[in-house]
């Protein structure tokens, strides 16, 4: 039992070091990673390249895959190029099995000992997540000696070694096997190097081990696929092609298992090196054998996985694929992009107010208020994906990006409540009751409402973009909106004394109104306040104006 548990320990800290070193590394390069994704996609030899860098960085095939199908369901890439990044992914984890089972043990107290000084004194810093890189890697290679040394006696029991005769019987059970652990450890390197370790010490005869190693190949396939299941079909698209290719080179590879020891063992004595140089050969050779098929496999992942053509995607989160999870700052970006599509909604509403307003259109009014539903929905799609994201996986500024998202929904939510209520009131005390406002009253609302439109639309340039010199412009505007509600109120007033007919049919409905369209605007405005805080550009209560340069009235 306490080999067993030796054993298990030593797997689960193997598992552990590549989860260290797979989030790390996307931490610290997940934004150059991608630029070179999306620039190597000339053609599909550059783009199996790019897969190889990749992957040999992230240590599993599974993650470039996740990041390849990001950029498909963004339209940013075409399926035949993202299935070649895979083929280059595949030869990528393999060349990693091959350097991990040579000798590096003297490495591993080096690199935890680095890592941990690193991480401690200074933890929110790039050297102190590059320290978790270090320390994921020493941990890989302390975990592959402590496996060594757990299952010499384990497998000495004569029920183990009976085990093992009867999967060496059949080759679809071993691949079964492989591709079942893969899946559980998610990573197809962490089960390769395993069964090589495991094949060093006599416990798995060489035959199994690489039926195992096949099944592996599998099962990182299978893998992708499972992760992104409930993601976009053109997301899906390129994780079934891929494992489509992972089928198709297994298929062909099984037979020739008996032929691969035969004739490799005589120049090749070591069976850790064996088993990984299979690995690395199983994929280079079905990478470049099957490079060719790209646009074959894509049509027909086409075919079986349709892209469903829809009238309007209004309803429905664009941009926030769970498969871009696994890099955090492909997810904040995600939910950057979506927060923007919820704010192109809000805008809709907006400019829709007006025509309500002067056209009495009723229809419109109900669309308009069904389309704070959708304002609703966005809102608690964004939040809830973003509470996904681990916080302690996101840098400085990530962090920060990741609390002005949540703000600027939070201000898009709110405004989209307050221009329902104006349009219920619009029902109920104008368009019903069959009033209208003063020629006066209707053009300081018309005027309110170009300045709340304009300075949504600098809101989100300033979300988009963060730059303090908008951000300080639109916060002014927010005093200069109060002043002109003021004197609109008591211009309205005036009318009253004045003794005007639609004026005292509309005075609570008008005054109710550009109340409402003030707060709408102080929410806009609040947008601005993360970009000036952290710009060092606000003082507690106001804006430190001997900082600011006053801008001038348009």
């Amino acid at each position: 039992m306490k080999h067993l548990l030796n054993l298990l320990a030593a797997v689960a800290l193997l598992v552990w070091g590549t989860h260290l070193v797979r989030t790390g590394v996307l931490r610290v390069f997940g934004a150059n990673l991608r630029t070179l994704l999306a620039r190597s996609m000339r053609n599909r030899f550059t783009a199996a390249l790019s897969g190889i860098g990749v992957t040999a960085l992230v240590q599993s095939s599974t993650a470039t895959s996740l990041m390849t199908s990001s950029f498909v369901g963004q339209g940013l890439i075409a399926l035949p190029a993202a299935l070649a990044v895979m083929r280059g992914a595949d030869v990528g984890t393999a060349l990693m099995s091959v350097l991990f089972s040579t000798d590096l043990s003297w490495l591993s107290p080096l690199f935890i000992f680095t890592g941990v000084v690193f991480s401690i004194t200074r933890p929110a810093s790039a050297a102190g997540r590059f320290g978790r890189i270090l320390i994921g890697l020493g941990l890989m290679l302390l975990a592959l000696q402590l496996v060594v040394q757990a299952t010499g006696p384990l497998f000495d029991s004569p029920a183990m070694r009976a085990i093992l005769v009867s999967i060496s019987s059949d080759i679809l059970l071993e691949i079964t096997i492989g591709a079942a652990l893969a899946v559980v450890a998610y990573s197809s390197l962490a089960v390769v190097l395993l069964v090589a370790a495991m094949a060093s010490s006599a416990v798995v005869p060489l035959d199994v081990a690489l039926g195992l190693v096949l099944g592996a190949n599998l099962g990182s396939g299978i893998l992708a696929v499972l992760t992104t299941a409930k993601s976009e079909m053109s997301v899906r698209q390129v994780t079934v092609g891929n494992l489509l290719f992972k089928l198709l080179g297994v298929t062909v590879a099984a037979p020739f298992v008996g032929l691969y020891l035969t004739h490799v063992r005589a120049y090749v004595s070591d069976a850790t090196q064996l088993v990984v140089l299979y690995h690395l050969a199983f994929n280079v050779v079905v990478s470049i054998g099957f490079i060719g098929l790209t646009d074959w496999v894509a049509r027909l992942v086409k075919k079986l996985l349709p892209v469903p053509q829809e009238g309007s995607t209004t309803a429905r989160p664009q941009h926030l694929d769970p498969s871009a999870l696994s890099t955090p700052t492909l997810a904040i970006s995600n939910a950057a992009r979506e927060a923007l599509h919820q704010a192109d909604i809000v805008e809709t509403m907006l400019i829709g107010m007006l025509n309500v307003i002067r056209n009495n259109d009723l229809r419109l009014a109900d669309e308009l208020r069904k389309l704070d539903d959708v304002v609703d929905r966005l809102y608690s799609d964004i939040k809830y994906y973003l509470t996904k994201i681990s916080r302690e996986a996101l840098g400085e500024e990530e962090s920060k990006r990741w609390t002005d998202i949540i703000s600027f929904t939070i201000n898009m939510e709110q405004v989209g409540d307050i221009i329902e209520r104006v349009i219920i009131d619009i029902e109920d005390k104008k368009i019903k009751p069959q009033r209208n406002f003063s020629e006066a009253g209707m053009a300081e609302i018309v005027e309110l409402h170009e300045r709340l439109v304009a300075n949504l639309r600098l809101g989100m340039s300033v979300f988009l973009n963060g730059n303090v010199r908008d951000a300080q412009k639109l916060l002014e505007e927010k005093a200069r909106f109060r002043d002109l509600e003021r004197a609109y109120a008591n211009t309205h007033l005036t009318r009253l004394m004045d003794r005007t007919t639609p004026s005292m049919e509309t005075s609570s409905l008008h005054i109710d109104l550009i109340s409402d369209l003030k707060r709408i605007n102080s929410h806009i405005c609040s947008i601005a306040y993360p970009i000036l805080d952290s710009a060092g550009a606000l003082a507690p209560n106001r804006l430190r104006e001997a900082q600011l340069t006053p801008v001038k009235e348009s």
